[in-house]
């Protein structure tokens, strides 16, 4: 009653995913409001759908993690359903960690990230992608307000992975529970930027809604002096309606004054052991018969006469396993806070020793939720040193499920009640330094790398390096890593390689490991070298331990490195070998990764199209295991196409929206979009992007990040004329790369658009009579020629490229007019097969040839770069090559001079309107010549007969339109294109 409008937007949000747009949609209302109701209702009212059901649940500081995907996902395994059968192997074992009962468990390794959590989130999404396959598939997840960390987390994945499957998500949560710092605030956040994501809120009824329901209750139409008095001192609450009239059906007797009071009378009216049994389930949430009667001591025949009571008044209710539970949570919240203090930490400490005694809720899939429990009732009892226990038992069946944050956050509050235990040590079975050892892991592998930084750093402070090398080296490669992701590279690297030093130099899983780890950071910074030095001793370690997930890790490494080193054969055999190795291990991230670097490295040796054929390889295997895309391969698909001039699937294959990535996968997106405007000339939109990757590129230990925004960032201050912000721009990429990298693919980038830079600096001093400044561009252009041919001498046929490319720019800079450096910077960007490249070549040659007055040849080079931009869909350079033409009356089409028309231009051979550069209009024009002549607003005013107010307006959108920021620079600009 009263939701039939938000039954209609569950059921339009069905038929969209039905068609195969997954949508996510999100409940809320106060409590008592009918959230339950609607999930109800849906449930019968979306035809044909497959429905998985999870409810979390309200545990206290103690969460039991994935509890409400556990819920969901048991049914499934309980009743052997086929579809799981159709689970790749890897997936299978990763599902495993979570439900055992499925078999084929994977041992999870122990990393510096939270690739064990992704993974399984990745296995979940396959199970849902294979039911959605299926049939239609709706997953609900109920009290979203109590979601544990690792369900929070999966969330958050599964509403940016969602693509093409036909899945409706439903969350629903109490919004009167949401305070400020409530943890659910950040993914409510994220979500709702979501286009696949939907809000529906509850409202209390209104009047005439009221009056159905309590129709519908009383069997009759209600008193209007019952609708008055219940709509007062319920504000339509439909679980408080129903309250109030339950404790007085005719609806006449003393109200109570809150919903608390009526859930009170509900309990005092029933009898002694009904009341005693309601109040053990508060404490126990939910509990089958025998243990509440090893909690209360009612005899069974009595117990069973006490709960058929509390069921018939609608207190309690028994689900298919024969526990109880409260009917409602706000019922148990209002029972277990009557408690007694004295009486519930009884309770809890008697709950905790017999669950803990008979494994009572021990099941083959919830062991984690049951050591969890446990903990949860010590700690409640204020029994420390049982606690300490339990928590860390907790904390390693968290572990052991993948749920990191929730790991983290148990060992964190084992550390807090350690100097409270008397003993501590042998109450928890392992040291102090164990404990933070394993707490720092923790975080790291939860993503929290300053917790995980605090916690290695204080078992440090408790070691003896001398005594205890192993320890304390571990103990550094935690701490190395997290500062390595806190952007302190340094200070990680000073402790990786104290670390090194500390080891015994023999196999072992911790050596290979950290060697590879180093080998891997010395190519995300550039030093290929010494990657490739670090890269063999880990393999030789991780062979000679026989691990081959570590073997996969240095394979990828030293593949990368030997191609950005010129032994492109060499490299891409090992990242083949990469790609073989996580094809047979089922590990479909690390195959993932294989393909995307391969390709990468191959487009950064100027194999354009072997790249693009390898990205779309990987993605034919990958996304077709996976049923959805890996956003980094979807990425920089759009990358190597937008490279080999395929602009049309670039455009297709941008990957997630912007909204759902988050660090180094938010930076590609941004610079890839970045880079995208600026080709099509939506400056707005470039200025947009860079900006928001500005901050993330700032604190990067990356070079591939700074050189590609440091390149980006200079072109779009040179097309707008900002000179010296291009500049700065530069000399910012080179000092980042100079520093940190060997990286010549990204140093000749960033030195030719440097290179860009100067040429045209030396044009603007020279047309303002600068030799000053026209002197300092040269000497500038001249550093960045050297950088290029130091580049190219240690790179390959890109590198070369982009040296053919600084030649004609030191060239321009000088005021030299040769085209054919322009046109061999074309020709090899021709054979790198990139087309865009090529085409600005040629626009810069036609210039050439227009100031040379050799205009039949201008025009020639002029049309093919002109076709090419047009095909693209490259607007700046469409625009740039179209004004071009039109002040030099450069002929686009041959066949209309053999016809005997004037070349570009009117009858009277002067340009058109539609001919004016810049989008100058005619009268602008007029303004521009008397400003070349050095009139003041006040005689180009008098000279065109229009006021001085007129006047100025007109300069200023010439100024704009000219790209300059002064009149002398537009006097300039207007000698040097001879446009008056």
């Amino acid at each position: 009653m009263g939701r039939q409008t938000q039954l209609a937007e569950l059921e339009l949000a069905y038929r969209e995913a039905l068609e195969g747009s997954p949508r996510l949609l999100l409940i809320a209302g106060d409590s008592g409001v009918g959230k339950t109701r609607l999930l109800t209702e849906a449930r019968s009212a979306l035809d044909g759908a497959e429905v998985l059901f999870g409810q979390c649940v309200e545990q206290g500081e103690l969460e039991l993690p994935y509890a409400p995907l556990l819920g969901a996902l048991r049914p499934l395994v309980r009743d052997q359903d086929p579809i799981l059968s159709e689970l790749s192997s890897g997936s299978r074992a990763h599902l495993a960690t979570l439900l055992p009962s499925l078999g084929g468990a994977a041992t999870p390794a122990d990393g510096g990230g939270a690739d064990g959590q992704m993974r399984l989130f990745e296995s979940l999404l396959e199970l849902l992608h294979l039911l959605s396959v299926r049939r239609p598939l709706v997953l609900m997840i109920e009290d979203m307000h109590w979601a544990d960390r690792s369900t929070r987390a999966f969330a958050a994945f599964l509403a940016r992975s969602l693509i093409g499957e036909r899945v409706l998500v439903l969350f629903s949560y109490r919004s009167d529970e949401l305070h400020r710092k409530h943890p659910l605030r950040p993914l409510l956040a994220e979500l709702a930027r979501l286009d696949t994501a939907r809000l529906i809120e509850l409202e209390p009824f209104d009047r005439d809604e009221l009056s159905e329901a309590l129709t519908d209750i009383l069997g009759e139409q209600p008193t209007e002096d019952l609708i008055d008095r219940l709509l007062t001192r319920t504000d339509g609450n439909a679980l408080y309606v129903e309250e109030l009239l339950a404790a007085a059906l005719d609806g006449r007797g003393t109200t109570p004054q809150s919903l608390r009071d009526a859930f009170m009378l509900r309990i005092e009216r029933m009898s002694a052991d009904a009341g005693q049994a309601a109040r053990a389930v508060s404490v126990g949430r939910a509990m089958d018969e025998s243990m509440i009667t090893r909690l209360t001591g009612i005899e069974s025949a009595p117990l069973r006469d006490a709960l058929r009571e509390a069921v018939a008044e609608q207190v309690l209710v028994a689900d298919g396993d024969g526990r109880f539970s409260f009917r409602h949570a706000l019922l148990r919240e209002v029972v277990y806070d009557d408690l007694l203090p004295g009486e519930r930490n009884a309770m809890h400490l008697d709950l905790a020793r017999e669950l803990e005694a008979t494994g009572e809720l021990a099941c083959a899939d919830d062991e984690a939720g049951r050591v969890a429990v446990i903990a949860t009732h010590y700690a409640a009892a204020g029994d420390q040193p049982a606690a300490l226990r339990a928590t860390i038992r907790a904390a390693r069946e968290a572990r052991r499920v993948n749920a990191y944050g929730e790991m983290a956050d148990l060992y964190q509050r084992a550390h807090g009640l350690w100097a409270r235990v008397p003993d501590a040590e042998a109450v928890a079975g392992i040291d102090e330094v164990e404990l933070l050892e394993a707490g720092a892991n923790a975080y790291g592998l939860s993503g929290d790398m300053r917790h995980s930084e605090m916690m290695a750093a204080h078992g440090l402070k408790l070691l003896d390096p001398e005594t205890d090398p192993v320890r304390y080296a571990r103990l550094l490669v935690r701490r190395g890593r997290s500062r390595w992701r806190l952007n302190q590279a340094q200070a990680g690297a000073e402790d990786l390689d104290r670390a090194l030093e500390l080891l015994p130099d023999e196999p072992s899983f911790e050596r290979a490991r950290l060697l590879s780890f180093i080998a891997r950071t010395r190519t995300l910074r550039g030093h290929y070298r010494e990657a490739l030095r670090e890269g063999e001793r880990a393999r030789e370690v991780a062979e000679a331990a026989g691990l081959p997930v570590v073997i996969g890790e240095v394979l990828n490494t030293l593949g990368m490195a030997n191609i950005a080193l010129g032994e492109v054969e060499v490299g891409e055999a090992l990242l083949r070998e990469a790609i073989t190795l996580a094809r047979e291990q089922d590990d479909l991230d690390d195959l993932g990764t294989a393909y995307s670097n391969l390709a990468d490295f191959l487009n950064l040796a100027g194999r354009t199209r072997d790249a693009l054929g390898v990205i779309e390889e990987g993605q034919r295997e990958v996304h077709a295991r996976i049923g959805r895309h890996f956003s980094w391969m979807t990425m920089t698909h759009s990358v190597l196409a937008f490279e080999a001039g395929e602009w049309d699937t670039a455009r297709a294959s941008v990957g997630p929206p912007i909204g759902t990535l988050v660090g180094v996968a938010l930076m590609f997106r941004l610079l890839r979009d970045a880079e995208f405007a600026l080709g099509e000339g939506d400056e707005q939109l470039t200025r947009e992007r860079l900006s928001a990757a500005e901050p993330l590129v700032r604190v990067t230990g990356e070079a591939q990040w700074h050189g590609l925004y440091g390149s980006l960032a200079a072109e779009l201050a040179r097309r707008g004329g900002e000179l010296d912000d291009a500049q700065a721009a530069i000399a910012g990429a080179l000092d980042e790369l100079e520093v940190c990298t060997d990286d010549v693919m990204r140093i000749a980038r960033v030195t030719a658009v440097g290179a860009a830079v100067e040429a045209d600096r030396a044009l603007r001093a020279r047309d303002l009579r600068e030799p000053e400044a026209e002197s300092d561009a040269l000497a500038r252009a001249r550093i960045h020629l050297d950088r290029l041919s130091a580049a190219a001498e240690d790179g390959g046929p890109v590198e070369r490229a982009w040296l053919a490319v600084g030649v004609a720019e030191a060239a321009r800079a000088r005021g030299e007019l040769d085209a054919s450096l322009w046109q061999d910077a074309a020709a090899r960007w021709d054979a790198l097969e990139r087309p865009y490249c090529g085409a600005l070549c040629r626009w810069r040659a036609a210039e050439v040839l227009v100031g040379a007055e050799d205009r039949p040849a201008a025009a020639e080079i002029a049309r093919e770069a002109l076709a090419v931009s047009e095909r693209l869909g490259a607007g700046w350079l469409r625009a740039e090559l179209q004004g071009l033409c039109a002040r030099a009356r450069l002929e686009l089409d041959p066949r209309a001079t053999a016809a005997g028309d004037a070349p570009g231009g009117g009858d009277d051979g002067e340009p058109t309107g539609e001919e004016l550069p810049f989008g100058l209009t005619p009268r602008e024009l007029q303004v521009l010549t008397l400003i070349a002549e050095g009139a003041t607003n006040r005689q180009i005013g008098a000279a065109l007969f229009m006021a001085e107010k007129t006047a100025s307006v007109h300069v200023s959108r010439i100024l704009t339109k000219l790209g300059v920021r002064s009149r002398t620079q537009a006097a300039a600009v207007a000698h040097r294109m001879h446009i008056t």
